[in-house]
């Protein structure tokens, strides 16, 4: 059982990683680059969406990490 949750979090870190450096240094600067107003709209809304997934993944894991907190006694 630990391997397979161990697998799966090391493809969930490789997966969010990879998104990562795709968005931020491949998809993102295209946008910013064309210049358009519709290509910076997409740039804005990625970002937004970006943001807010690494938000959410960081509110897991602390959740994750401290079950107890906030919720019980």
């Amino acid at each position: 059982m630990f391997a397979i949750k161990l697998t799966l979090i090391l493809l969930g870190a490789l997966l969010y990683l990879v998104g990562t450096l795709g968005w931020l240094f491949w998809a993102g600067l295209e946008l910013l680059n064309t210049g358009t107003t519709e290509a910076l709209i997409y740039a804005f809304a990625g970002t937004c969406a970006w943001l807010l997934i690494t938000f959410g993944l960081a509110i897991h894991i602390i959740k994750k990490a401290r079950p107890t907190t906030g919720g019980g006694r």
